[in-house]
């Protein structure tokens, strides 16, 4: 169990006047342990349960299939074991919550991820037990990052960067995007990550898709790609992505990259402890505006063991940003009219006085070039 984050949620029970808070996604599950259940992200019903009572004591439920994987990342816990195949989790988990002398108690719990059925299992197993939904409190801890939690979203940072740099270099006019797909993925494990999520491969034409894989589309003189990858260790994410021409850029392309580059110091700068999400974003549509193309509704976003978290510097809701955030930036254009689309996406930490550029491999004031 990470210390660190127990501390925290027993803070977090107390202000909320709760005895114990389960953490029953993976996420969730990764944030108090330190470590993501292989299967459970892939199969929702094999829970892998973190419970951790207003006194700090803790316990895990894990099912059997990963039993030695759990013990083996958890030496000293208390963890229970279910059969897939012959015992109920919820049966397992009502006993663990009892143990911890919470029964009758106020229980948090991931009401948003734990399946209705499984719910009304544990309810019925445990009647005076007052459960109340914990997915905001785990979202609002998980917001401010230790420093232990910003060194790996840093290294995660750098291996995305590099790796995309690598990818770049590795292809010439003549090859496809599964040629950058592949220098690109064995990159990020030759550096390191566990794995990667939501790789973003779309050249010429298709850099106007914002989510879009690798084809075997062939690269050609002129066109624009935008590569984008997650690289993860131990469910962190870090999300970089760069925009590159083969050969020069078309005119226009240099001309908005400009503008996107400027977009980005102005967030940078606006980005402080005490600064209002939404303003931050107004700073960015005051330059992006001179554009006249389609603004996205938010320019940055919280980012950890999920893909996108709060806080959101967008348009629709605010927040005061502090010091210990971890924030994707994007300024970005997917439809230019022109053809094609550019998008600058970085990693910044919130520090005491400002930003830190977590992303910082790449020299991003020009275009990237393949040649």
């Amino acid at each position: 169990m990470r210390k660190v984050v127990v501390k925290k949620q027993r803070e977090a029970m107390s202000a909320y006047g709760l005895d114990l808070l389960i953490a029953i996604s993976p996420e969730n599950f990764a944030y108090g342990t330190g470590f993501v259940v292989p299967s459970q992200p892939l199969m929702r019903w094999r829970h892998a349960i973190c419970a951790v009572n207003a006194a700090g004591t803790s316990g895990i439920v894990a099912v059997d299939m990963e039993e030695t994987t759990v013990r083996g990342k958890l030496p000293h816990s208390d963890i229970r074991i279910w059969g897939e195949f012959t015992e109920d989790p919820m049966a397992t988990l009502a006993q663990l919550i009892s143990d911890l002398g919470c029964e009758t108690g106020k229980v948090g719990i991931e009401l948003s991820y734990l399946p209705t059925s499984d719910f009304q299992k544990l309810h019925a197993l445990l009647p005076k037990a007052d459960f109340i939904a914990a997915d905001k409190i785990f979202d609002d801890l998980r917001q401010i990052k230790t420093p232990e939690e910003t060194e790996l979203l840093h290294r995660l940072s750098r291996i995305s960067d590099n790796a995309i740099g690598a990818s770049f270099d590795a292809v010439t006019p003549g090859m496809t995007e599964m040629d950058i797909a592949s220098a690109l993925t064995r990159s990020v494990y030759e550096q390191g990550a566990q794995d990667f999520k939501l790789m973003i491969v779309a050249t010429g034409p298709r850099s106007e898709l914002p989510n879009v894989g690798p084809t075997k589309r062939i690269l050609e003189e002129g066109d624009i790609c935008r590569v984008e990858i997650f690289s993860v260790i131990n469910g962190y994410h870090a999300g970089v992505c760069r925009t590159a021409s083969v050969g020069d850029p078309p005119k226009k392309a240099s001309e908005i990259w400009a503008n996107l580059v400027e977009c980005k110091y102005r967030v940078l700068d606006a980005i402080k402890p005490g600064a209002s999400a939404k303003r931050v974003y107004e700073s960015f549509i005051e330059k992006f505006s001179e554009l006249r193309l389609p603004p996205i509704s938010f320019v940055g976003h919280g980012i950890g063991l999920h893909l996108h978290e709060d806080p959101y510097l967008g348009k629709y809701d605010d927040y005061e940003l502090k010091e210990g955030m971890v924030l994707g930036i994007e300024p970005l254009v997917y439809q230019s009219g022109y053809g094609f689309g550019l998008q600058l996406k970085d990693m910044v930490a919130v520090t005491n006085n400002g930003t830190k550029l977590l992303s910082d491999i790449t020299n991003t004031d020009d275009l990237y070039r393949i040649s």
